[in-house]
């Protein structure tokens, strides 16, 4: 993997080169790809400047730790470099398949978490609201903050993929290897709970 990992993140804003990224199949990523697998390290901080936002804030909003998302993220592209040569257009869209190996790393060390540390508060390990359940009061913002952090593993999950990774149902269904029919349902019973949890604080 290319070296400078540390840096891109503070540095991803600023990459101003636009690459070609689209294919006959429609995945944009595949001529990118293509590029990584022959060794062009151009081509994979390119990559990095357009997925690591997206890779690192769902691994933080997950995790609540930086210094775990900085892992999480190193992880994922250190996977991209490797496989990249393997990558084959068509079987899944390369977007797809990053945000499913962020969310499995992600729930790895959630596990181990759960498996050797003591309980915190909840407050603690809490994922940031969505931006439709942001409230302008702290202390209703901390509200919502355990509301969301309160739900089962799975409608979480999709309530990120969703609202937070900007991700379509078919693809967030995709990442979380579920049926699209099952992400919705997962979705509507969250909103549900969420909407009877913070009832007093609607307008």
């Amino acid at each position: 993997m290319p070296t400078g990992w540390a840096g891109r993140r503070r540095n991803q804003r600023k990459a101003g080169t636009r690459e070609d990224m689209t294919d006959p199949d429609g995945d944009p990523d595949a001529d990118l790809l293509a590029r990584i697998g022959m060794g062009e390290e151009a081509a994979f901080r390119t990559l990095m400047a357009h997925k690591l936002p997206r890779v690192h804030g769902l691994a933080l909003r997950l995790l609540r730790d930086s210094a775990l998302a900085d892992d999480v993220a190193q992880e994922v592209f250190l996977r991209v470099w490797r496989q990249a040569r393997a990558w084959r257009p068509g079987a899944a869209r390369f977007d797809t398949w990053l945000h499913r190996v962020a969310l499995n790393l992600c729930l790895d060390r959630l596990r181990r978490r759960r498996e050797v540390a003591v309980a915190e508060p909840p407050d603690q390990v809490d994922p940031a609201p969505g931006a439709d359940f942001m409230l302008a009061r702290d202390a209703e913002a901390r509200r919502v903050e355990r509301a969301v952090a309160a739900l089962p593993a799975r409608q979480r999950e999709a309530l990120v993929m969703q609202v937070y990774q900007g991700l379509s149902n078919i693809e967030a269904a995709a990442a979380l290897g579920i049926s699209v029919e099952a992400l919705e349902s997962l979705l509507a019973r969250a909103r549900r709970a969420l909407r009877q949890q913070l009832e007093d604080l609607r307008p």
